[in-house]
């Protein structure tokens, strides 16, 4: 899960596996592989960097 804002200043946590994809137009548009689409204040750049930051986070955990 990452943290994104809302245009709104609410906070909330989205599911990295459900990113279906992701656009500025001006704004962050995420939507999801259910439909769902946010709109949120964070930058495409932004997201990407928290993506992979979960990813390292995560698989560095895994025992063999």
């Amino acid at each position: 899960m990452i943290g994104v804002t809302r245009l709104n200043g609410e906070k909330m946590a989205i599911n990295v596996d459900l990113i279906e994809h992701i656009e500025e137009t001006p704004d962050t548009v995420i939507t999801l592989t259910t439909g769902k689409k946010f709109v949120v204040k964070e930058s495409t750049k932004s997201i990407f960097a928290d993506i992979i930051k979960f990813r390292k986070q995560y698989y560095s955990n895994l025992k063999p």
